[in-house]
């Protein structure tokens, strides 16, 4: 599964742009490219596994990140 350039929401609420999906130069690991939208710290990084991974959240599994269309 991979992750498209677009709006995702945070479990914890915050809402996010994704911006690529990049590569580590030394493991290939596929890494997510986002960037809050409700303030200006720059740009993150996540592997991929990681921000496509489920938590449990107020005793519910949940996605860790949802898109928002």
């Amino acid at each position: 599964m991979t992750v498209r350039p677009g709006r995702y929401r945070h479990f914890k609420g915050g809402e996010y742009e994704v911006l690529a999906v990049a590569t580590h130069s030394e493991t290939h690991e596929p890494l997510v490219v986002y960037r809050p939208l409700y303030n200006d710290t720059g740009w993150w990084v996540r592997p991929l596994g990681m921000f496509l991974e489920t938590v449990v959240h107020e005793g519910r599994e949940v996605r860790r990140f949802e898109r928002v269309e």
